[in-house]
């Protein structure tokens, strides 16, 4: 790692200790900031993209389980809440994300996309579990409350970073434009000359 991409990973790794700590990360989630709000990405991602599989199973659990004086369609409706919360949260990561990328001096989109992958590997069900279970865990998971204020913190600090590299670069300098060429004076013939007179 070269000296400056050193002091931008420090820039885009640092503060967030300075004022309350976060909770720790959850287990199997990377540490790093960038990497970390691209698992969060992954995880949403999934839970949002399993919900039409679930739903079935989901509205049989709150059917068959009444809270005493509570109705099916007031409490199936905290999961489309979800659904419109967790789209919101997607752009916040990706916001975060991109602003880091382009802040970053070396190319660090590919570590971003394993650490989505590893998010989105949590909803991998082993074969043996059953269409409850999976319902059962689908209801009872909710995003890492560390997602978004790190996702927030973290597109604050690159575009800080970003904009300082932005002011400190020198512009280019213009190209030489070649100097026009000096116009020559025009071609003309010398008038003929009359013949000597015998």
């Amino acid at each position: 790692m070269t000296p400056l991409a050193s002091v931008v990973s420090l820039f885009l790794a640092s503060t967030a200790a300075a004022s309350n700590p976060a909770p720790p990360a959850p287990t199997g989630a990377p540490t790093d900031d960038y990497q970390f709000v691209a698992w969060c990405y992954g995880a949403l991602e999934g839970y949002l993209g399993l919900h039409d599989e679930v739903m079935p199973e989901v509205t049989r659990i709150e059917s068959t389980w009444r809270r005493p004086g509570s109705k099916l369609a007031d409490d199936l409706k905290v999961y489309e809440t979800q659904q419109r919360q967790g789209r919101t949260d997607l752009k916040t990561f990706q916001a975060a994300m991109t602003a880091a990328e382009k802040a970053s001096m070396q190319p660090i989109n590919a570590q971003g996309a394993v650490a989505v992958s590893r998010g989105r590997a949590i909803w991998n069900a082993a074969p043996d579990i059953t269409k409850a279970r999976k319902a059962q865990e689908w209801m009872s998971w909710s995003l890492p409350a560390r997602c978004q204020t790190t996702a927030v913190d973290l597109e604050k600090r690159a575009s800080l970073f970003g904009a300082s590299l932005q002011a400190n670069t020198e512009p280019p300098a213009p190209e030489a434009v070649p100097a026009p060429e000096a116009a020559s004076a025009p071609i003309t013939e010398a008038p003929a000359q009359a013949a000597p007179a015998n």
